[in-house]
């Protein structure tokens, strides 16, 4: 039996990999004007493509786990955003 792989959470998590997935997966959905139930499955894509490729090449199992961590977390991090600026929007505009 197999032991789970050790995955490191580094800087390249955080500061790169999963703002690169925001950006590259709102490029795609400007260019191609793709609707928006499929833009988390896109996301995912876009981090099994970054992770299994470029940040766990040594390592499928840890690719594919951080892979599907990168596009939740772009999701996550693009909701929370919008999210807020709804919502700092709504209340400037009802001050006024």
């Amino acid at each position: 039996m197999e032991e789970f792989p050790i995955i490191h959470t580094n800087l390249w998590d955080a500061i790169i990999a999963v703002p690169t997935v925001v950006v590259v997966t709102q490029i795609i959905k400007i260019f191609f004007s793709i609707r928006g139930i499929y833009i988390p499955s896109i996301a995912n894509l876009i981090g099994l493509i970054i992770s299994i490729f470029f940040a766990h090449k040594q390592d499928l199992s840890a690719g594919i786990f951080m892979g599907l961590f990168y596009g939740n977390a772009a999701v996550g991090v693009y909701s929370s955003i919008k999210t807020n600026w709804k919502s700092y929007k709504k209340r400037h505009i009802n001050k006024s």
